[in-house]
């Protein structure tokens, strides 16, 4: 019986379809990448969701994110609920070692976290990119501290570079049993930083400083691809591994709508977009003398296909009751079908309480239907310039039912409250940080740099589960304990449900303390920090719950 193959996922982040040079960048030198493009079967019509943790949630499920409770990026909308099947759950099931590096985005806590979503090793950052407010304090891509299992580690060297180092660590460690490596580098998500080598030949050709940057940090990914395929060689591991590359949604950086500078291979749009620029993207599968080199598919695929494909492709057994909003590609990819049934494709990105056709695309062959109103023909016209909604209202209204029974089906998903455990085995104490607040007044703070400005104001309040009832300490903080900072304040206020307390603080106060008894359960934790003037109230941005 031949050997499972190996699997490596590998998901950038904000890199665009355009993004690469084997698709007409001008400018971009992506040789690895290029090579990769050459050597594999190409899905040339995928789409994700316009922003991160969606994306990742239907990829690692094989159904749409909002059915996990995962539809925004912050305010606690990003939690893959606890009962999700990831595909890291599959591998591990079917006797694959499994591990992820760099980039989550789908909870910090337990269980959210990686290390409880069937990943064996993890070393990651925390929130959605490196020195967002839940990652280590003062992060900045360089010699950061980043959470191995769950514990953290110093790391040396670029961001990058660390994620790749660890991923071929990994790989020659476990090279006698199948593995599966989740490989999900920050990059090329803002701040752009990089070593000043990689940007400088795009700064010397003229190309503005942000994208000249942004193309830097994807010439270091290119030379770590690099880096693996010849380690894969060198391990005798190449032909037995089957490696997938794409990103999670439309470029941030490579194209300006506005002015329309920059690369975006024809796609309006970017990140974000509800048109195609933000949600088609590049997606490659290389496994040598198993998958046919430079097969493109042309049908609509989306990230709700992703996993019910690795599933057949790999021989993979699974729990019958488990079902996927997505298909198997298999066929079509190895040459074995030239097409796909006709279906409606959901593309959405929705706010804390989400509302019917809000920034939501339905992609059906052809058209595109977005928000309701605006119809397009992508294959007359790629560009999506001319709305012909009016021209036909027939295609209009048949879409529009499918969207209808897609929202109805959803009910039920958007109206439960995914909540953070406090008082578990697990994890004691819990931190909470403000990125994941239901906000009440400003916006959610998701990096560390906002809460640096002192005329920040925001507030929200955090869903908690409170486990085991009891006696809790709960640690109201404006920095996290590593910054160990003073948070300037008079007095401090904790409301748990309908109790409330309130205590004074002196300005050099890096916390206040409240210990309180709770009830098990699910409640609403609000916290506030009165500044020493009097003038400020603000909600505590990082709270440490420890069960006593």
């Amino acid at each position: 019986m031949p050997r499972p193959p190996n699997v490596i996922f590998i998901i950038t982040d904000d890199q665009g379809y355009g993004d690469i040079a084997y698709h007409g960048n001008p400018v971009l030198k992506t040789p690895n990448l290029d090579r990769m493009a050459r050597e594999s079967a190409q899905l040339d019509n995928h789409h994700h969701d316009p922003l991160c943790s969606p994306s990742r949630a239907a990829l690692l499920t094989g159904q749409y994110a909002a059915r996990h409770g995962v539809w925004h990026v912050i305010q606690g909308r990003h939690l893959l609920r606890p009962a999700a099947t990831t595909m890291a759950d599959v591998f591990s099931a079917n006797g694959y070692r499994s591990a992820m590096f760099g980039k989550w985005h789908l909870g910090d806590n337990y269980p959210f976290a990686p290390q409880y979503r069937g990943f064996d090793e993890m070393l990651c950052h925390r929130g959605g990119g490196i020195g967002e407010l839940p990652d280590y304090w003062g992060n900045n891509y360089f010699d950061d501290v980043y959470f191995h299992n769950g514990t953290p580690t110093q790391c040396a060297g670029y961001c990058t570079d660390v994620f790749f180092d660890a991923a071929l660590n990994y790989i020659e460690a476990n090279a006698d049993a199948p593995f599966f490596v989740y490989l999900a580098p920050n990059a090329m998500h803002a701040p752009h930083i990089v070593p000043g080598h990689y940007a400088a030949p795009y700064l010397e050709q003229g190309i503005p400083a942000e994208r000249a940057k942004f193309y830097g940090m994807i010439a270091n990914f290119d030379e770590n691809l690099g880096r693996l395929f010849a380690h894969l060689e060198a391990l005798s591991l190449d032909e037995d591994t089957l490696v997938i590359f794409t990103a999670d949604h439309g470029t941030a950086a490579g194209f300006d709508p506005a002015s329309g500078d920059g690369f975006n291979a024809g796609l309006r749009g970017k990140k974000g977009s509800l048109y195609d620029g933000g949600h088609q993207v590049n997606f490659f599968l290389r496994w040598p003398k198993r998958l046919p080199a430079e097969r493109k598919v042309s049908q609509l695929t989306a990230h709700i296909d992703i996993l019910p494909t690795l599933i057949e492709l790999c021989a993979l057994e699974t729990d019958p009751e488990l079902e996927f909003d997505g298909w198997s590609l298999a066929a079509i990819i190895k040459g074995d079908a030239d097409e796909l049934p006709e279906r409606s494709v959901m593309i959405q990105l929705q706010p804390n309480k989400p509302r019917k056709w809000h920034q939501t695309a339905l992609l059906n062959g052809r058209w595109r239907l977005v928000n309701g109103l605006e119809l397009y023909d992508v294959e007359s016209d790629r560009a999506q310039e001319h709305d012909i909604a009016a021209a036909r209202q027939e295609v209009l209204a048949s879409l529009s039912r499918d969207y209808d029974a897609f929202w109805d089906d959803m009910q039920d998903a958007f109206s439960q409250v995914i909540a953070i455990p406090v008082g578990t085995e697990h994890e004691n104490p819990t931190l909470l940080s403000a990125r994941d607040w239901h906000p009440t007044a400003g916006r959610v703070p998701w990096r560390q740099s906002w809460i640096e400005d002192p005329a920040y104001d925001a507030d929200g309040y955090w869903w908690i589960d409170v486990w085991r009832a009891g006696p809790y300490r709960i640690e109201l903080r404006a920095y996290p304990r590593e910054a160990e900072r003073a948070m300037g304040a008079a007095h401090a206020s904790l409301r748990i449900g309908a109790e409330s307390s309130t205590k004074d603080a002196s300005t050099h106060d890096a916390c206040v303390r409240f210990d309180v008894t709770l009830d098990a359960g699910l409640t609403r934790l609000h916290t506030s920090i009165c500044a020493a003037d009097g003038n400020r109230r603000r909600g505590a941005y990082y709270v440490y719950v420890s069960k006593l």
